[in-house]
């Protein structure tokens, strides 16, 4: 199979006639494919740099790093003679250490040598000063030297040889451009900047190709099983590097994975986990039996609770995306809970957790009107390269990392900044996120939870706020004016139709609380605190049906905040009044107490109380 070289290494080679020093950074530390005496393998950057230039008759580089010095390549007797001659080595084991000054005059004789064709690499050039913009006098002489030296060199024809003239050039590896002072790549024409990219599609098929024998079971597969092992291997690992490639194929190896298990095997390398839980037969159980265990915790919202699970078997049964090409990468669910307040929407969320991974501790939850302002991307997402904590990374990515398979809920999404919600963009899309230490975040085994208010209030022609929706609408209603507010806000308001785009269908809107299930809420509040009563103080609680029915009265009357709106009217009517209550009464000896009455003098409400 021909493999084209990298667009990188077709540059270098294109100006290597008209260019005396390049600067090559980005993915500097990954593999590449590359023709060797074998055929093609995937071999470092300086073997890949060898054997391009080595076909134009170079005979050797010269490789210089700050931790070993300076070295011959390739480590062989004929090309380490030839450099030691021309260049007066004194290589010890096969390295010498040399200082910046000695390094620049190793430049300068290497651009006017005219007996061999030649190049210096200096490696790891991020670490040759302590910072580029507080250089010392001397870390600021070295490179007006070399800048110098970039100037001065010409393009040389060897002696003896035949060929067109060509720079012995230099090679700066960086991890970043900037890494070296700005002046030195804008002031020089003959410094090259080039960066090396993330491997696009067919070079990862490529490289797929190379390491798929290295698998058990691809020798005796049939083709069609080969090219759905090379596609999945190719489609799973979009935006990484071939390295990592190269990994996953040892990973395999050593947890004994044969090719029929790629995805498990690019998975594990992703998240640290090899064992899935969306892979394991309860879970399929137990979402076959889940809409009571959800209907148990969240009153009242059956058409939310079916549409959930609708996602949620989806996710199951791996089919998110499945008609999109890197559709595999995407979050295993994506759900966008709209509503009334104090509805359920974030105890659904919990219930999801509880269902899914058994456990609430795989929930995380961002509250999402701490990030209102643009500047607190820095904390969720991890601050750019080079401002001040950015080795911390951000509060997303570190805890995705640590809980891989979990809930991610973002709460009241519409309160975050504009610029903040622009990444979400590439988590839907791509199912990962990279912060800012370099370190890459995968959602991909999470489920995506947003929560929204939006379209229960709207703002008239003067911005004045008024109710959209109220309790006593039908559902139908309340659910297409929502979804109406939800698209136009982010169509309109924000701009960013493609990222309601990305949420898809994918909106869950949820009801008012009705009366009937309001008496439920009710009732299951009153369960608590009686449980509560009787963990604490060993009271048993009793009340007659009418003062039950006084307190459902009090405490159901205003609807229009939900599940919370009962919780606080309940706390307000029974659970201050009880505690005074309880403070005034002798509890000695007592088993039962029963509440008799409720009044209510100057807006205080007080609670006659009996205990026995």
């Amino acid at each position: 199979m021909t493999i084209s070289s990298p667009r990188w290494l077709q540059d270098l080679q294109r100006l290597l006639p008209i260019r005396s020093q390049f600067v090559l950074s980005g993915n500097i530390r990954d593999s590449f494919i590359s023709p060797v005496a074998s055929g093609n393998a995937l071999v470092p950057l300086t073997r890949c740099l060898w054997e391009s230039v080595r076909q134009q008759g170079f005979q050797f580089l010269l490789i210089f790093d700050p931790a070993d010095g300076l070295r011959v390549y390739p480590d062989e007797p004929a090309a380490r003679d030839l450099a030691t001659r021309l260049f007066d080595l004194k290589l010890c084991d096969g390295l010498q250490m040399i200082s910046l000054e000695s390094l620049s005059k190793l430049m300068r004789k290497l651009s006017q040598e005219r007996e061999a064709r030649c190049a210096l690499i200096v490696d790891f050039a991020s670490r040759l000063a302590r910072h580029h913009e507080q250089l010392t006098e001397a870390e600021h002489r070295f490179f007006v030297a070399a800048e110098k030296i970039s100037l001065q060199a010409s393009p040389l024809v060897p002696q003896n040889t035949v060929g067109k003239p060509v720079y012995n050039p230099v090679i700066w590896l960086l991890n970043r451009a900037q890494d070296l002072p700005s002046w030195f790549t804008l002031d020089s024409e003959r410094v090259a900047s080039l960066v090396i990219a993330r491997p696009d599609f067919e070079t990862r098929r490529a490289a797929a190709g190379l390491l798929a024998p290295l698998f058990n079971g691809f020798s005796s597969a049939t083709p069609a099983a080969r090219e759905q092992f090379l596609r999945g291997f190719t489609e799973g690992t979009e935006g990484m590097s071939l390295t990592a490639l190269s990994d996953i194929t040892e990973l395999a190896d050593r947890q004994q994975l044969d090719m029929y298990a790629i995805d498990d095997a690019v998975r594990c390398y992703k998240v640290g986990a090899l064992d899935n839980p969306w892979r394991k037969d309860y879970l399929r159980d137990k979402i076959r039996q889940a809409q009571g265990f959800i209907e148990e915790r969240v009153k009242g919202q059956k058409p939310a609770v079916v549409k959930t699970l609708d996602i949620l078997k989806r996710s199951a049964m791996g089919l998110t995306g499945a008609h999109a090409r890197s559709g595999a990468n995407r979050p295993r669910g994506v759900l966008f809970f709209a509503g009334p307040t104090g509805v359920g929407k974030t105890e659904l969320a919990k219930t999801l957790t509880q269902l899914v991974f058994g456990d609430e501790r795989a929930y995380l939850r961002f509250d999402m009107s701490e990030f209102a302002e643009e500047h607190t991307s820095a904390r969720l997402l991890g601050a750019p390269p080079g401002y001040v904590g950015f080795d911390a990374g951000g509060e997303l990515t570190n805890a995705v990392r640590q809980k891989p398979f979990s809930v991610v809920l973002f709460d009241e999404i519409e309160k975050a900044h504009p610029r903040i919600l622009d990444k979400f963009l590439q988590i839907l899309e791509d199912g990962r996120l990279t912060d800012g230490r370099g370190d890459t975040a995968y959602f991909s085994e999470t489920i995506l939870v947003f929560t929204s208010n939006l379209g229960i209030f709207t703002e008239d022609q003067y911005g004045h706020r008024q109710q959209n929706v109220q309790p006593g609408d039908p559902y139908e209603m309340v659910e297409s004016k929502v979804r109406n507010a939800i698209s136009d806000y982010f169509k309109f308001r924000l701009s960013r139709p493609e990222l309601l785009n990305r949420i898809g269908e994918n909106i869950v809107v949820f009801n008012f609380i009705q009366a009937e299930v309001a008496t439920q809420i009710f009732d299951g509040m009153l369960r608590n605190v009686a449980r509560r009563l009787h963990e604490e103080l060993r009271l048993q609680l009793s009340m007659p049906q009418a003062v039950r029915d006084e307190l459902l009265l009090r405490c159901t009357r205003d609807l229009s905040n939900g599940g919370r709106g009962i919780g606080n009217a309940l706390e307000s009517c029974l659970i201050n009044p009880l505690s005074r209550a309880l403070f005034e009464t002798d509890l000695e000896g007592k088993q039962k107490l029963i509440i008799t009455g409720i009044q209510e003098q100057d807006k205080v409400i007080s609670l006659s109380v009996q205990a026995t």
